[in-house]
């Protein structure tokens, strides 16, 4: 199976495939697509939508494999990111590709064992299991690998969700409260209190 794996952002987009044919799986490609100088926000949309086709239709991969917006304390990035994620399923999709989201917190979970890993520990355990030399400009790309690779382990073994072997049930409740909470105490003039 190919993988294609996408790290999404408005400003810097990650992405990578991932061939998990064979023994060992092997990269076939890995970079960014660099949108910073394009100042018009719709114009950059657009750009990741033609460009994640030139890449569907230069690879054929099999599956989209991207990592989920997180929530964190400017909700306009939270929202921004959601657009630039959405519209990479959509061409997937328009090419009749199935894809796969994964939270970030999994995605370091599976490559280095802690939930919490920097971009940096993530680079450095991929290049270890995957036996690379090229140490990329953006951790966006090596990011978009980590999303691909925790795929390929996910699909390795689909009879486990890979979500509820790593974060117990009543862990992810609790922290989604308080997540709320926190949000609900920050945004005071947003949500109305009864």
């Amino acid at each position: 199976m190919l993988i294609l794996g996408i790290d999404p952002g408005t400003r810097i987009l990650g992405y990578s495939l991932l061939d998990t044919d064979g023994p060992k799986p092997s990269i076939l490609a890995m970079d960014v697509l660099y949108l910073k100088n394009i100042p018009d926000f719709n114009q950059r949309i657009r750009r990741i939508f033609d460009s994640t086709i030139r890449i569907i239709d230069s690879f054929h991969p099999d599956h989209l494999a991207i990592e989920a917006p997180f929530f964190g304390k400017n909700v306009q990035s939270m929202l921004k990111l959601g657009r630039a994620q959405g519209v990479a399923i959509a061409a997937a999709m328009s090419r009749d590709i199935s894809y796969t989201e994964y939270e970030p917190s999994v995605i370091k979970q599976i490559v280095t064992g802690n939930g919490i890993a920097t971009k940096e520990q993530v680079a450095t355990m991929l290049r270890s299991i995957l036996q690379f030399d090229d140490h990329p400009h953006y951790l966006d790309a090596t990011d978009a690998l980590a999303v691909a690779y925790t795929c390929h382990m996910q699909l390795s073994n689909p009879m486990a969700s890979l979500r509820d072997q790593l974060i117990p049930k009543t862990k992810r409740k609790k922290s989604a409260k308080k997540q709320w909470a926190e949000f609900v105490n920050n945004h005071p003039d947003i949500i109305p209190n009864n």
